[in-house]
């Protein structure tokens, strides 16, 4: 009899958990290495928010709370949902859960079974289609290559729906590539999902407040009200508050959908850290001053990253509407050998030789589920950057 449970056969480890804890083995060790694989903001936490969570403390609100989310941050977030997206939900149509991660995985805990398909653009966030598969269902990748700009055309999705779809799984702007659909462009998907009724759609708004260049972020649900009784909205106070450690993922949809996610949470967590809760109802009601100059500093960041890397022999990086990554492709390097005398067969012996030669540590394309590229997490100051990209540029250079 096997100890460990056939699950863990069909999933693997996060790659970029594993680039970055990588990446921290080395520095210790004394290398000069730069990290651009962590997926989180380099800002503190806003005083405010901070010292909401030692109120919370001192008041003794340290205790056991409803399974999925205490009443005041679940009105605050039906709030949110009215005056930034224009969606209207009750507090029963509100989960909030231990990160953004935690409501994703008990959406599809409560809804997957043996068969069902999940659709997932490629590339996407690392976790989506090992979720899918922890919970039962197939995950079915379809790649949107930097052809469209990262971004799943309405053909594309159509012919990806069979009978056994039963989620469509939506990240605007995007992890990894920071592609954001515009409004039409959503729309146009949201017309094919109107033809298939069975397919629910889990739309991951995570990076909602982090876009550039004057463009107007759209959910699902606020683009066409037909596919709100089938649509489930996530978001969370991880990238825009800074609060990534805090662990506070929400999401509004149906209210038997909410129920049977509550229920998979009551056996698992449980309730979120209570001093999280209150930290974050303070993110949602408190002052918001701050997400502007944040968005300033990112959308500087980004321009010097795409200008810097479209510099490097073989490498093209597209200049995306949002969140803080970039995804280039280096179609230009692969079947190169490295100045080390690495022969660059993929994108993962790329990012490999790139760690190992230079220093800098970035997450190959394969994690997610499109090559040949890498991920560059920019969410780091400009002088480390600018430094990180010069090596890269480097590195390209010599290969032959």
């Amino acid at each position: 009899m096997a100890f460990l449970s056939d699950t863990l056969a069909r999933v693997k480890p996060s790659p970029t958990i594993a680039v970055t804890t990588k990446a921290a083995e080395l520095k210790a060790a004394g290398k000069d290495v730069i990290g651009l694989g962590a997926g989180e903001p380099d800002f503190d936490t806003p005083q405010n928010i901070k010292d909401a969570a030692k109120r919370a403390i001192d008041e003794g609100k340290t205790k056991y709370t409803a399974v999925d989310g205490i009443p005041e941050l679940k009105k605050a977030i039906c709030a949110k949902f009215e005056r930034e997206n224009g969606l209207k939900y009750a507090p029963n149509q509100i989960t909030v859960g231990t990160g953004g991660k935690q409501i994703l995985y008990n959406a599809l805990m409560a809804t997957c079974n043996p068969g069902d398909e999940v659709i997932i653009p490629a590339p996407y966030w690392v976790s989506y289609p090992d979720m899918v598969l922890l919970a039962g269902g197939t995950p079915v990748a379809v790649a949107a290559g930097i052809e469209t700009q990262f971004k799943l055309t309405p053909e594309q999705l159509e012919a990806a729906i069979t009978p056994k779809t039963k989620w469509f799984i939506f990240n605007s702007p995007s992890n990894p590539t920071g592609a954001g659909y515009t409004r039409a462009e959503l729309r146009a998907l949201c017309d094919v999902l109107l033809r298939h009724p069975q397919v629910w759609i889990m739309s991951d708004d995570m990076y909602e407040h982090l876009v550039f260049d004057g463009f107007e972020f759209t959910t699902p649900a606020q683009i066409e009200p037909a596919l709100y009784d089938r649509t489930l909205t996530c978001n969370g106070v991880s990238k825009s508050y800074a609060m990534t450690g805090w662990r506070i993922g929400y999401a509004g949809g149906p209210a038997h959908l909410i129920k049977a996610m509550g229920t998979i949470q009551s056996q698992s967590t449980s309730n979120p850290s209570s001093v999280s809760q209150y930290a974050a109802l303070e993110a949602l009601n408190g002052p918001q001053d701050f997400l502007a100059p944040n968005r300033k500093l990112f959308e500087r960041r980004r321009d010097l990253v795409v200008s810097m890397l479209n510099e490097a022999a073989g490498v093209t990086c597209p200049k995306p509407e949002g969140a803080f990554y970039v995804y280039p492709d280096i179609s230009g390097c692969i079947g190169k050998t490295s100045a080390g005398g690495v022969k660059i067969t993929d994108d993962e012996a790329f990012a490999t030789a790139l760690l190992e030669e230079t220093g800098v540590a970035v997450v190959f394309g394969a994690a997610f589920g499109l090559s040949p590229n890498f991920r560059v997490s920019y969410a780091t100051s400009e002088e480390v950057l600018t430094e990180a990209c010069k090596r890269i540029q480097t590195f390209c250079a010599g290969l032959k």
